[in-house]
C-alpha cells in the first residue's frame, strides 16, 4: 500500500515510541488528484497556436530560449540525426571539466527528472522510503508512487525554510526504512535555500551510509552568500549525489538534458536503470551552454530584476510572498488555488499547479517583462480586493 508519512515537528519527546505516534498515513496519489501536472517532462494539451499565445508562467522555464551559440551548436549536430554511434560532442568531459571532477563522477540523463526516476528505481527497492520536506518538488513523489514505495515528509518551518533538525530526527528514527533523502535547494515551490551550513548539519546528523540526493536545478539564480553548491560533499566518502539541469538557466527544457555528480559507486548502481535516450542534438547544445557564461549571467540578471519587481508589486497589493532565490515565487492568495489557476488560464496566463497542503499558495514562474505585466493585470482582475483584504486581515 502506498502511503505518505508526515513527520511533525511537535511531539518529538520521550523517545522513538512517542516520536512515531504523530505520523499520519494517506495515499501518495492524493498529490496527483488535481489532474495533469505541469513540470519536468510534462505536456500541455493545447494546439500550437493557442499555446504560443499564452503567458507561460507554470514550469519555471527560461522564457528567452537557447542562446545563439547553443542554437548554432545544436543546428550543426543535426547531421547526426540519422546515426546511433555519433560523436557526442564530449558532453561528459565538458561537464567534468566545468566542475573540476573526473568523468567517472558524471552521470548524464534525459533531464534531471530522469535522474530522480533512476534514483527511486535504485534506492527504493525492498519497501524502502524516501525522506523529504513538504512542500518540495512533487514529481519526485510521483516517481515514488510508481514504484509502490512510501514517503516520509517533514513539514517546512513557518517561514518555508526546510526543517533540517526535523529531517535529521526522521532519518535517525527511520534509518532502516529510508532508501534516500531528497533535498531540493533552492526548494521548489517555495524558492527558499538550504544554506551551506545547514547542508553540513544535515550530512553530519544523519547516518553516514544513508544516500542523499541534493537537487540544484535552480542553483544558477541564487544570490544569497550563505548558499553554496554541495558538490564538494560528493567526495567526502559518503553516498551524496548532486543533480543539475540544462532546463532552467540554459533554456533547454524541451530538449531534456541533466546530470548528476556522484561517487562512482552510486553511478554504477544507477546505470542499469537509465534509458540512454539523450539526443545527439542536445548533447552538443549542452557543451555550448556550459561555455556560455555571459548569456547565463544576462538571463539571471533580467530574471531576478523581474522577480523582485513583481513580488514588490504583490506586496504592495497586500499579499505575502515567500523569500525566493529562484526563477519563480510562491505567493499566498488567501483563497483555494484550483479555481484561481483556472481563472488565470481564461485570461491567457498559465501559472503553477497546486502544491498540497498549501492550497492557498500559488507558484508563479518569472517570464518576460510582457508576461509578468500580463500576470499582474490578471492578478488584479482575479483578486481585486487585495488592499481591502490586507487591511482587514
Amino acid at each position: 500500500m502506498n502511503n505518505d508519512r508526515r513527520f511533525s515537528r511537535r511531539g518529538f519527546v520521550g523517545g522513538v515510541a512517542t516520536a512515531l505516534g504523530y505520523l499520519t498515513l494517506e495515499p501518495s496519489s492524493r498529490l496527483w488528484a488535481q489532474g495533469v501536472t505541469l513540470g519536468r517532462g510534462s505536456r500541455v494539451e493545447l494546439a500550437a497556436d493557442e499555446y504560443d499565445g499564452l503567458a507561460k508562467l507554470a514550469n519555471n522555464e527560461n522564457p528567452y530560449g537557447p542562446s545563439d551559440n547553443v542554437m548554432k551548436a545544436m543546428t550543426q549536430a543535426f547531421k547526426y540525426a540519422n546515426r546511433y554511434g555519433y560523436p557526442d560532442g564530449g558532453i561528459t568531459e565538458a561537464i567534468a571539466k566545468h566542475h573540476g571532477v573526473k568523468e567517472e563522477n558524471v552521470f548524464i540523463a534525459a533531464g534531471s527528472g530522469e535522474i530522480l526516476d533512476v534514483a527511486c528505481n535504485t534506492y527504493l527497492r525492498g519497501g524502502r522510503k524516501i525522506l523529504s520536506s513538504e512542500p518540495s518538488y512533487d514529481v519526485i513523489f510521483q516517481h515514488v508512487t510508481s514504484y509502490k514505495a512510501d514517503s516520509i515528509k517533514v513539514p517546512s518551518l513557518p517561514d518555508f525554510r526546510q526543517d533540517i533538525p526535523g529531517l535529521i530526527r526522521a532519518a535517525r528514527a527511520y534509518r532502516r526504512d529510508i532508501g534516500f533523502v531528497y533535498l531540493c535547494s533552492p526548494n521548489n515551490p517555495t524558492g527558499r535555500i538550504v544554506t551551506q551550513q545547514e547542508i553540513k548539519q544535515l550530512l553530519d546528523g544523519i547516518p553516514e551510509d544513508m544516500p542523499v540526493l541534493i537537487d540544484e536545478a535552480y542553483f544558477h539564480f541564487v544570490e544569497d552568500p550563505e548558499y553554496a553548491t554541495s558538490i564538494p560533499h560528493v567526495f567526502e566518502d559518503r553516498p551524496v549525489m548532486v543533480t543539475r539541469t540544462f532546463s532552467k538557466i540554459a533554456a533547454l527544457a524541451g530538449m531534456r538534458l541533466g546530470y548528476a555528480i556522484a561517487p562512482t559507486e552510486m553511478i554504477r548502481d544507477m546505470r542499469p536503470y537509465t534509458t540512454g535516450t539523450i539526443s545527439a542534438v542536445v548533447k552538443y547544445g549542452g557543451v555550448a551552454a556550459l561555455n556560455d557564461a555571459d548569456n547565463q549571467a544576462k538571463v539571471k540578471r533580467v530574471t531576478l530584476e523581474l522577480r523582485k519587481k513583481t513580488t514588490a508589486e504583490l506586496a504592495n497589493l497586500g499579499y505575502t510572498v515567500a523569500p525566493s532565490e529562484a526563477n519563480f515565487f510562491f505567493v499566498h492568495v488567501r483563497r483555494p488555488i484550483p479555481p484561481v489557476i483556472d481563472e488565470f488560464k481564461k485570461k491567457g496566463v498559465l501559472v503553477g499547479r497546486p502544491f498540497p497542503p498549501f492550497m492557498e499558495h500559488l507558484r508563479v514562474s518569472v517570464g518576460t517583462a510582457d508576461e509578468m505585466s500580463r500576470f499582474l493585470t490578471a492578478f488584479k482582475a482575479i483578486v481585486p480586493q487585495a488592499r481591502t483584504a490586507s487591511k482587514v486581515g
